[in-house]
Protein backbone atom coordinates (compact mmCIF):
# COMPACT_ATOMS: atom_id res chain seq x y z
CA UNK A 1 0.00 0.00 0.00
CA UNK A 2 1.41 3.21 -0.77
CA UNK A 3 2.32 5.80 2.12
CA UNK A 4 0.41 9.34 2.68
CA UNK A 5 3.16 10.74 1.01
CA UNK A 6 2.96 9.25 -1.94
CA UNK A 7 -0.55 9.27 -1.85
CA UNK A 8 -0.24 13.03 -2.34
CA UNK A 9 2.07 13.55 -4.77
CA UNK A 10 2.50 13.97 -8.55
CA UNK A 11 5.96 12.00 -8.20
CA UNK A 12 3.72 9.21 -7.36
CA UNK A 13 1.17 9.44 -10.18
CA UNK A 14 3.75 10.53 -12.73
CA UNK A 15 5.35 7.61 -14.74
CA UNK A 16 8.72 6.76 -14.17
CA UNK A 17 11.02 5.62 -17.45
CA UNK A 18 14.56 4.79 -18.38
CA UNK A 19 17.19 6.13 -20.80
CA UNK A 20 20.12 3.92 -21.13
CA UNK A 21 23.09 4.89 -23.65
CA UNK A 22 25.25 1.87 -22.49
CA UNK A 23 28.23 4.11 -21.46
CA UNK A 24 31.91 2.19 -21.04
CA UNK A 25 33.35 2.52 -17.97
CA UNK A 26 37.03 3.04 -17.92
CA UNK A 27 38.80 -0.26 -17.77
CA UNK A 28 35.30 -2.17 -18.68
CA UNK A 29 34.60 -3.81 -22.25
CA UNK A 30 31.59 -3.37 -24.71
CA UNK A 31 30.53 -7.09 -23.32
CA UNK A 32 30.51 -5.28 -19.76
CA UNK A 33 28.17 -2.38 -20.96
CA UNK A 34 25.60 -4.64 -22.19
CA UNK A 35 25.61 -6.92 -19.89
CA UNK A 36 24.78 -4.32 -17.48
CA UNK A 37 22.08 -2.51 -19.39
CA UNK A 38 20.07 -5.65 -19.79
CA UNK A 39 20.92 -6.59 -15.94
CA UNK A 40 19.34 -2.65 -15.71
CA UNK A 41 16.20 -3.84 -18.00
CA UNK A 42 15.30 -6.89 -15.67
CA UNK A 43 15.19 -4.68 -12.46
CA UNK A 44 13.16 -1.89 -14.01
CA UNK A 45 10.47 -4.46 -14.90
CA UNK A 46 10.51 -5.50 -11.10
CA UNK A 47 10.63 -1.88 -10.14
CA UNK A 48 7.72 -0.61 -12.30
CA UNK A 49 9.52 1.53 -14.66
CA UNK A 50 7.35 2.39 -17.54
CA UNK A 51 9.96 2.18 -20.60
CA UNK A 52 13.46 1.73 -21.42
CA UNK A 53 15.00 3.62 -23.65
CA UNK A 54 18.50 2.66 -25.87
CA UNK A 55 20.13 4.17 -28.84
CA UNK A 56 18.59 1.77 -31.42
CA UNK A 57 15.84 1.36 -33.53
CA UNK A 58 15.60 -1.75 -34.63
CA UNK A 59 14.15 -3.61 -31.46
CA UNK A 60 10.74 -3.69 -32.58
CA UNK A 61 11.65 -7.36 -34.71
CA UNK A 62 13.02 -8.55 -31.37
CA UNK A 63 10.18 -7.47 -28.99
CA UNK A 64 7.05 -6.96 -30.71
CA UNK A 65 4.80 -4.05 -28.98
CA UNK A 66 6.95 -3.16 -26.66
CA UNK A 67 9.24 -0.72 -28.46
CA UNK A 68 8.82 3.47 -28.95
CA UNK A 69 11.02 5.60 -31.71
CA UNK A 70 12.07 8.39 -30.36
CA UNK A 71 13.47 10.80 -33.42
CA UNK A 72 15.28 13.69 -33.28
CA UNK A 73 17.30 16.24 -35.77
CA UNK A 74 20.22 15.99 -34.20
CA UNK A 75 22.76 12.75 -35.02
CA UNK A 76 23.63 11.72 -31.74
CA UNK A 77 27.05 13.05 -31.27
CA UNK A 78 29.77 15.39 -32.60
CA UNK A 79 31.08 16.45 -35.79
CA UNK A 80 33.11 13.75 -36.05
CA UNK A 81 30.28 11.76 -36.24
CA UNK A 82 28.47 13.74 -38.06
CA UNK A 83 30.89 13.64 -40.99
CA UNK A 84 30.94 9.74 -40.49
CA UNK A 85 27.36 9.56 -41.06
CA UNK A 86 27.82 11.45 -44.19
CA UNK A 87 24.86 13.95 -43.45
CA UNK A 88 24.81 17.37 -45.33
CA UNK A 89 27.20 19.39 -43.03
CA UNK A 90 25.30 22.59 -44.91
CA UNK A 91 21.70 22.09 -43.16
CA UNK A 92 20.02 23.05 -40.14
CA UNK A 93 18.00 20.31 -40.04
CA UNK A 94 15.31 21.73 -42.25
CA UNK A 95 14.34 18.63 -43.78
CA UNK A 96 13.38 16.83 -40.73
CA UNK A 97 9.89 17.13 -41.36
CA UNK A 98 10.23 15.59 -44.76
CA UNK A 99 12.25 12.97 -43.44
CA UNK A 100 9.84 11.63 -40.32
CA UNK A 101 7.12 11.66 -43.19
CA UNK A 102 8.65 9.32 -45.36
CA UNK A 103 9.68 7.22 -42.13
CA UNK A 104 6.35 7.33 -41.10
CA UNK A 105 5.24 6.18 -44.50
CA UNK A 106 7.82 3.00 -44.10
CA UNK A 107 6.50 2.00 -41.20
CA UNK A 108 2.46 1.95 -42.33
CA UNK A 109 1.04 -0.90 -43.87
CA UNK A 110 3.45 -1.27 -47.44
CA UNK A 111 1.22 -0.01 -50.88
CA UNK A 112 1.11 -2.20 -53.94
CA UNK A 113 2.33 0.86 -55.74
CA UNK A 114 5.37 1.34 -53.16
CA UNK A 115 8.87 1.27 -55.30
CA UNK A 116 10.73 0.87 -51.50
CA UNK A 117 9.65 -1.13 -48.71
CA UNK A 118 11.14 -1.64 -44.98
CA UNK A 119 11.38 -4.94 -43.93
CA UNK A 120 11.05 -5.91 -41.30
CA UNK A 121 9.15 -2.42 -40.48
CA UNK A 122 6.76 -1.90 -42.93
CA UNK A 123 3.35 -2.61 -40.89
CA UNK A 124 4.71 -2.12 -37.86
CA UNK A 125 3.62 1.47 -36.84
CA UNK A 126 5.93 1.61 -34.40
CA UNK A 127 4.63 4.49 -31.98
CA UNK A 128 6.82 7.37 -32.56
CA UNK A 129 7.81 10.08 -30.35
CA UNK A 130 9.45 13.48 -30.92
CA UNK A 131 12.42 14.40 -29.35
CA UNK A 132 14.05 17.85 -29.13
CA UNK A 133 16.37 20.17 -27.24
CA UNK A 134 14.72 23.51 -28.10
CA UNK A 135 10.97 24.71 -30.02
CA UNK A 136 11.60 22.78 -33.78
CA UNK A 137 10.57 19.94 -32.63
CA UNK A 138 8.07 20.88 -30.08
CA UNK A 139 6.19 22.63 -32.56
CA UNK A 140 6.24 19.67 -35.00
CA UNK A 141 5.27 17.28 -32.25
CA UNK A 142 2.26 19.52 -31.72
CA UNK A 143 1.32 19.76 -35.38
CA UNK A 144 1.24 15.83 -36.29
CA UNK A 145 -0.37 15.16 -32.72
CA UNK A 146 2.58 13.14 -31.33
CA UNK A 147 4.34 12.75 -27.99
CA UNK A 148 7.04 15.06 -27.48
CA UNK A 149 10.24 14.36 -25.03
CA UNK A 150 12.30 17.25 -24.11
CA UNK A 151 16.38 16.40 -23.71
CA UNK A 152 16.58 17.75 -20.50
CA UNK A 153 19.19 15.49 -19.28
CA UNK A 154 21.86 17.11 -21.53
CA UNK A 155 20.26 20.57 -22.51
CA UNK A 156 17.29 21.78 -19.85
CA UNK A 157 17.75 25.33 -21.55
CA UNK A 158 14.22 26.50 -22.72
CA UNK A 159 12.75 23.41 -21.60
CA UNK A 160 10.01 25.48 -20.19
CA UNK A 161 9.48 27.25 -23.10
CA UNK A 162 9.31 24.30 -25.73
CA UNK A 163 6.76 22.38 -23.27
CA UNK A 164 4.59 25.13 -23.33
CA UNK A 165 4.44 25.53 -26.87
CA UNK A 166 4.04 22.10 -27.72
CA UNK A 167 1.04 22.04 -24.89
CA UNK A 168 -0.82 25.32 -26.14
CA UNK A 169 -0.17 23.85 -30.56
CA UNK A 170 -1.46 20.55 -29.71
CA UNK A 171 -3.16 19.28 -32.63
CA UNK A 172 -5.55 15.43 -31.84
CA UNK A 173 -4.28 13.02 -34.53
CA UNK A 174 -5.04 9.31 -35.25
CA UNK A 175 -1.65 8.52 -32.86
CA UNK A 176 -2.67 11.04 -29.88
CA UNK A 177 -6.15 12.30 -29.02
CA UNK A 178 -4.32 14.88 -26.69
CA UNK A 179 -1.05 16.02 -26.07
CA UNK A 180 1.79 13.91 -24.33
CA UNK A 181 4.96 14.90 -22.84
CA UNK A 182 8.19 13.38 -21.12
CA UNK A 183 11.24 15.25 -19.91
CA UNK A 184 14.92 13.70 -19.48
CA UNK A 185 16.45 14.50 -16.43
CA UNK A 186 19.64 13.38 -15.10
CA UNK A 187 18.92 11.98 -11.07
CA UNK A 188 20.65 10.18 -8.78
CA UNK A 189 19.86 9.12 -5.37
CA UNK A 190 22.20 7.83 -2.82
CA UNK A 191 22.02 7.16 1.23
CA UNK A 192 22.91 10.24 1.32
CA UNK A 193 23.16 13.41 -0.55
CA UNK A 194 27.19 14.09 0.43
CA UNK A 195 27.32 10.04 -0.66
CA UNK A 196 25.32 11.42 -3.96
CA UNK A 197 27.06 14.63 -5.26
CA UNK A 198 30.37 12.17 -5.08
CA UNK A 199 29.01 9.98 -7.56
CA UNK A 200 27.34 12.76 -9.52
CA UNK A 201 31.14 13.60 -10.25
CA UNK A 202 31.62 11.07 -12.63
CA UNK A 203 28.85 11.89 -15.09
CA UNK A 204 30.35 15.90 -14.50
CA UNK A 205 33.30 14.60 -15.50
CA UNK A 206 32.15 12.79 -18.93
CA UNK A 207 30.17 16.23 -20.07
CA UNK A 208 33.57 18.11 -18.70
CA UNK A 209 35.68 15.70 -21.00
CA UNK A 210 33.26 16.45 -23.92
CA UNK A 211 33.74 20.22 -23.56
CA UNK A 212 37.51 19.48 -23.59
CA UNK A 213 37.20 17.68 -27.14
CA UNK A 214 37.94 14.50 -25.14
CA UNK A 215 35.24 12.18 -24.77
CA UNK A 216 35.67 8.70 -23.44
CA UNK A 217 34.36 6.20 -21.16
CA UNK A 218 32.78 6.75 -17.48
CA UNK A 219 35.57 7.37 -15.09
CA UNK A 220 35.93 6.73 -11.26
CA UNK A 221 33.89 9.69 -9.62
CA UNK A 222 36.57 12.08 -7.48
CA UNK A 223 36.74 14.10 -4.27
CA UNK A 224 37.26 17.39 -6.14
CA UNK A 225 37.04 18.01 -9.79
CA UNK A 226 39.92 19.95 -11.68
CA UNK A 227 38.19 22.39 -13.94
CA UNK A 228 38.19 26.41 -14.70
CA UNK A 229 35.80 28.89 -13.83
CA UNK A 230 34.41 28.43 -17.66
CA UNK A 231 34.40 24.37 -17.47
CA UNK A 232 32.51 24.41 -14.23
CA UNK A 233 29.90 26.97 -15.29
CA UNK A 234 29.25 24.97 -18.93
CA UNK A 235 28.85 21.80 -16.74
CA UNK A 236 26.44 23.27 -14.17
CA UNK A 237 24.46 25.03 -17.02
CA UNK A 238 24.10 21.04 -18.46
CA UNK A 239 23.18 19.88 -15.50
CA UNK A 240 20.64 22.50 -14.94
CA UNK A 241 17.38 20.12 -14.12
CA UNK A 242 19.64 17.47 -12.52
CA UNK A 243 18.35 16.19 -9.37
CA UNK A 244 21.54 14.63 -7.17
CA UNK A 245 20.97 13.41 -3.61
CA UNK A 246 19.88 11.63 -0.31
CA UNK A 247 15.69 10.05 -1.38
CA UNK A 248 14.84 13.32 0.95
CA UNK A 249 16.38 15.60 -1.04
CA UNK A 250 15.59 14.18 -4.70
CA UNK A 251 11.80 13.64 -3.90
CA UNK A 252 11.74 17.23 -3.14
CA UNK A 253 13.51 18.15 -6.01
CA UNK A 254 11.64 16.22 -8.28
CA UNK A 255 8.19 17.00 -7.00
CA UNK A 256 9.41 20.69 -8.33
CA UNK A 257 10.64 19.78 -11.13
CA UNK A 258 7.09 17.89 -12.20
CA UNK A 259 5.21 21.12 -10.74
CA UNK A 260 7.44 23.24 -12.72
CA UNK A 261 7.26 21.71 -16.02
CA UNK A 262 3.68 19.97 -15.79
CA UNK A 263 5.09 16.67 -17.86
CA UNK A 264 3.27 13.73 -18.05
CA UNK A 265 6.30 10.88 -17.90
CA UNK A 266 9.36 11.28 -16.65
CA UNK A 267 12.64 9.73 -18.37
CA UNK A 268 15.43 9.18 -15.60
CA UNK A 269 19.38 9.03 -16.53
CA UNK A 270 21.76 7.69 -13.93
CA UNK A 271 25.17 7.48 -14.67
CA UNK A 272 27.34 6.64 -11.69
CA UNK A 273 30.90 4.65 -12.43
CA UNK A 274 29.88 1.31 -10.26
CA UNK A 275 27.01 -0.60 -11.78
CA UNK A 276 25.76 -1.36 -8.39
CA UNK A 277 25.22 2.42 -7.56
CA UNK A 278 23.36 2.99 -10.42
CA UNK A 279 20.94 -0.33 -9.80
CA UNK A 280 20.82 1.31 -6.56
CA UNK A 281 19.68 4.80 -7.39
CA UNK A 282 17.07 3.34 -9.64
CA UNK A 283 15.73 1.46 -6.75
CA UNK A 284 15.56 4.05 -4.51
CA UNK A 285 13.60 6.45 -6.91
CA UNK A 286 11.16 3.62 -7.81
CA UNK A 287 10.37 3.13 -3.69
CA UNK A 288 9.95 7.01 -3.46
CA UNK A 289 7.15 6.51 -6.53
CA UNK A 290 5.71 3.57 -4.98
CA UNK A 291 6.11 1.43 -8.26
CA UNK A 292 8.01 -1.57 -7.07
CA UNK A 293 6.09 -4.43 -7.96
CA UNK A 294 4.51 -7.26 -5.97
CA UNK A 295 6.45 -10.44 -6.07
CA UNK A 296 2.94 -11.97 -7.66
CA UNK A 297 3.19 -8.73 -10.49
CA UNK A 298 6.90 -9.89 -11.43
CA UNK A 299 5.62 -13.53 -11.66
CA UNK A 300 3.00 -11.96 -14.55
CA UNK A 301 5.30 -9.80 -16.02
CA UNK A 302 7.30 -10.28 -19.81
CA UNK A 303 10.93 -10.54 -19.34
CA UNK A 304 14.07 -9.30 -21.71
Amino acid sequence: MPNQTQVNSRLSKTPLSILDLAHLRQGGTVADAFNNMLDLARHAEQWGYKRFWLAERTLEALYPGRIDLGLGRAPGGDFAVTRALRRDLGTNGEDFPALLEELRGFLAPAKPTQAVRALPGAGTNIPIWLLGSSNFSAQLAAMLGLPFAFAGHFQPEGMIQALELYRRNFRPSEALERPYSMAGVPVLVAETDEQARYLATTPQQMFLNLIRGNPGPLVPPVDRIEWNALEQAAVRAKFRAAIFGSPDTVREGLEAFLEETQVDELMVVSNPFEHGDRLRSYELLAELAGTVKKPDEIAEAVNF
